[in-house]
């Protein structure tokens, strides 16, 4: 991971168009080859982003451009670097899942059927290079799915899911590996965000896959 901190502006050319004016700010960029732009007046949510797949090219006259597949572009315009990092993480072991979660996962694993007929588990927390999928399975045409299983959906748990199918998919093993978000509530924005990935949505009752009411899960 490297981490720079540089007085900067930064503009987005995409579906839409953006602008940052110049100010000291943190540059993070991922072994996954995302990049991230962050203030100080915020916990975790960048102020903007480029998830990956995308190239960073940096120019000698202080420009950063960073392109993604569909052609959507960061220019960054870099005034001044106040610090420049690079430091190996390694693997992440991954998040651990509260009770709920983890209980989610493991009804849904038993009862795949929920989700379709013949659908078929391959495993729980399928190992990527970047965190265990929460589930992968097979539909009835055969098709790979990977399953990211949250409490409550919301955007990051979207972005989650989006890096394991791009990573999934690279595999000639598996490809073409789909997405399902799965979750007790799953936020408007998050179901927009899923949507427009091709990323479909599941809302699950945990008393319906516990047995207590068998019709309540939903898949939209």
């Amino acid at each position: 991971m490297r981490l720079v901190i540089a007085r900067c502006s930064v503009d987005y050319a995409g579906r839409l168009s953006a602008h940052l004016p110049s100010a000291t700010r943190l540059l993070l960029i991922k072994a996954d080859g995302s990049l991230s732009v962050h203030a100080d007046d915020r916990a975790y949510k960048p102020l903007n982003w480029m998830s990956p797949p995308c190239s960073l090219k940096e120019a000698e006259d202080g420009i950063w451009t960073v392109t993604n597949k569909a052609g959507e572009q960061l220019i960054i315009s870099i005034e001044e670097i106040l610090h420049d990092s690079t430091h190996e993480l390694g693997v992440d072991p991954g998040l651990i899942k509260d009770g709920v979660e983890a209980h989610l996962q493991e009804l849904l694993a038993d009862r795949m059927e929920v989700l379709g007929e013949g659908w078929t588990l391959i495993r729980r927390e399928y190992p990527t290079a970047i965190g265990p999928v929460d589930i992968l399975c097979r539909d009835a045409s055969g098709t790979t799915v990977a399953i990211e299983i949250k409490r409550r959906g919301e955007i990051d748990g979207v972005e989650q899911l989006t890096r394991y199918l791009e990573l999934l998919n690279r595999d000639p093993h598996l490809t073409p590996v789909k997405g399902v978000f799965a979750a007790q509530e799953i936020k408007p924005q998050a179901r927009v965000l899923a949507t427009d990935r091709g990323i479909d949505c599941v809302t699950l009752d945990y008393d319906a896959l516990r047995g207590i009411e068998d019709d309540k899960l939903r898949l939209f």
